[in-house]
């Protein structure tokens, strides 16, 4: 028996620590349900936090934004691009002129004539179909002087001077409206006849 070889007890196995690149060890199942929770939880939040910082979009059917109002100057002009004006038969290619614009209570009458006081064209509230108190009106002035310009423009004419006479409303208006259809005003006078105690006025109302 002391011949016989011992027989060499194997040695215990111990476990290797598993590599750095190698497969995690398995954690607690009580461990990775909180985790997982978690993850679910801040990616709503993240989702929620991208729109935030786009700009904000009106919505579909939401008003769009109210433009600024047109004055009455653009409105005139607006109205007045899409008119033509025709040449006439016998023109006279005069390229100036002066434009006398006759403003009362009642009406308003514009003349246009050349440099030497020979008529081109006129017009009054009356002509372009007004009637009553509506020829004091401050858009019939615009639309005899629009009226007066045209027949002046057919003619060749381009710049104008303006003469006023009278106290009526429809001073301004006819003005404007010279200017809105093309005509060049080179000139602006007020030839209102002053008097120097000359005839009685009118009696006042008693209202």
């Amino acid at each position: 028996m002391a011949d016989e070889p011992k027989k060499k007890s194997a040695p215990k196995k111990e476990p290797k620590p598993e590599a750095a690149g190698g497969k995690p060890s398995a954690k607690p199942a009580g461990d990775s349900e909180p985790a997982k929770g978690a993850k679910k939880a801040a990616a709503p939040a993240a989702e929620g936090a991208a729109p935030a910082a786009e700009a904000p979009k009106p919505a579909e059917g939401a008003a769009p934004a109210v433009a600024a109002a047109p004055t009455a100057a653009e409105l005139l002009a607006d109205e007045l691009a899409g008119k033509k004006i025709i040449k006439a038969k016998g023109a006279k290619n005069i390229v100036s002129g002066v434009a006398n614009i006759l403003a009362t209570f009642n009406n308003t009458l514009v003349s246009i004539t050349d440099m030497q006081g020979h008529v081109i064209g006129w017009s009054s509230a009356g002509k372009v179909g007004f009637k009553g108190s509506r020829k004091s009106t401050a858009y019939a002035a615009q639309q005899v002087a629009q009226d007066a310009a045209r027949q002046a423009m057919s003619h060749g004419m381009r710049e104008i001077e303006v003469r006023v006479k009278g106290p009526g409303s429809g001073r301004e208006s006819a003005i404007r409206a010279l200017q809105a259809i093309g005509l060049e005003i080179t000139t602006i006078k007020d030839v209102t006849p002053v008097p120097h105690n000359g005839c009685r006025p009118r009696k006042k109302r008693r209202v």
